[in-house]
């Protein structure tokens, strides 16, 4: 068994256990895998969890009620009430706090005896290095590509074991990933994928319970690791789909051709690269009217009477949801057969959930004949953010 070394000889003092620890941790301490000194070991451990989201949140809660001794947050964003579907780390009350105060509110209550270190900041280039080598292992609760590349990086870079996990809609993905005892993430995707092309949880939908079970395994296997127990998914990726209920496993193998920690490494250092939620209005250039404009600038057109066409490239069953009055629906994967409905003089301003959909579909029109096509920045979650609350939100 891979273990990390947490070395709790010259900690002693520090990481013996009190008695009330004794008594928290009994069922531990019983477990011939974990004992006293296996307790002292995660007494004396410090575990990073980047991200307090779906996966962070069942993770951190696992981690803290088994005395892990330090967790640090690297958490930037506020409650929403769209978190409270599978956050479970927030209540109602904690909607609008920041996460960061929020969670280690909770963490302390789970377990006063652990300490608690909150980064809120966003993880990037320039402190993703310094928070990683701080820690013995670090947990992946990330929802976007540049940032699980980033934690891969950084991790490969310091030397520490990465806990990744991963969901969309049913499906979640577990493994563990560490160079220095065998493959890392990019020697499964080497590269992030484009722009746009895999939707975000908040496109797609995620089954609330779905992040519970994956954040667990990774709680679990973090703790293997701490502990030199059992075996651990390095180098095997596990995939679980709820619906049918099944797990598969693959076999993960070093890559000789890794851009970071193959035989020739061509990353030597971090790189930020461009959220896949963003829309970047630097990759086009300016054509008759701006590629984006939000959604105040959107009303005002639209209430001048100018005759600019609202387009709806979401699925039938976002429009049920809720939709913007007027709006001709054509979804995103039914746009290229229906290209006949719209006009080619118009000006047409597509919308999605968050902006992404439509900006892919602003690019097909253009390139299709269609030069007066704007996207609505923050799409219809935007909308109803700063023009119309009563538009509700999903």
């Amino acid at each position: 068994m891979t273990s990390v070394t947490v070395e709790t000889a010259s900690r002693s003092a520090a990481t013996a256990l009190s008695p009330e620890e004794i008594r928290r941790y009994g069922r531990h301490l019983t477990l011939p895998e974990v004992g006293m000194e296996g307790q002292e070991r995660l007494k004396a451990a410090r575990v990073l969890l980047v991200g307090a989201g779906g996966l962070g949140s069942p993770a951190a809660l696992y981690l803290a009620a088994a005395g892990v001794g330090t967790l640090g947050l690297v958490e930037f964003d506020r409650v929403d009430e769209s978190n409270l579907q599978r956050q479970i780390l927030y209540g109602q009350p904690d909607v609008g706090r920041p996460k960061i105060e929020a969670a280690a509110e909770r963490l302390a209550g789970i377990n006063p005896h652990v300490r608690l270190e909150p980064h809120a900041v966003r993880l990037d280039a320039s402190n993703a290095i310094e928070l990683v080598s701080a820690y013995d292992v670090v947990v992946d609760g990330t929802d976007n590509f540049p940032t699980r590349y980033l934690v891969n990086d950084a991790c490969v870079l310091a030397g520490k074991p990465y806990v990744y996990g991963s969901i969309f809609r049913f499906e979640g993905q577990v493994s563990v990933f560490w160079a220095a005892s065998g493959p890392c993430y990019r020697c499964l995707f080497p590269e992030p994928p484009p722009a746009g092309l895999v939707p975000s949880c908040a496109e797609a939908g995620v089954l609330g319970v779905l992040p519970g079970v994956i954040g667990s395994l990774q709680a679990n296997e973090t703790l293997k690791l701490l502990l030199g127990a059992g075996k651990s998914l390095l180098g095997r990726l596990l995939i679980f789909d709820a619906l049918r209920l099944t797990f598969r496993e693959l076999s993960l193998a070093k890559s000789a051709n890794c851009p970071i920690c193959g035989e020739t490494p061509t990353i030597t250092g971090l790189v930020d690269y461009a959220a896949t939620c963003e829309v970047e209005e630097a990759e086009a250039s300016m054509d008759e009217i701006p590629r984006q404009l939000g959604p105040g600038e959107v009303k005002e057109q639209l209430d001048s009477g100018d005759g600019w066409v609202l387009l709806d490239v979401r699925t039938a069953r976002e429009t049920a949801i809720c939709a913007l009055e007027g709006a001709l629906h054509i979804p995103l994967q039914e746009l290229s057969e229906r290209i006949g409905e719209l006009d080619p003089e118009s000006t047409i301003v597509a919308y999605c959930h968050t902006g992404v959909r439509s900006a892919r579909a602003q690019g097909f029109l253009r390139d299709h004949g269609f030069p007066r096509v704007i996207n609505l920045r923050g799409g219809i979650e935007a909308w109803s953010l700063e023009v119309d609350p009563s538009v509700p939100r999903y």
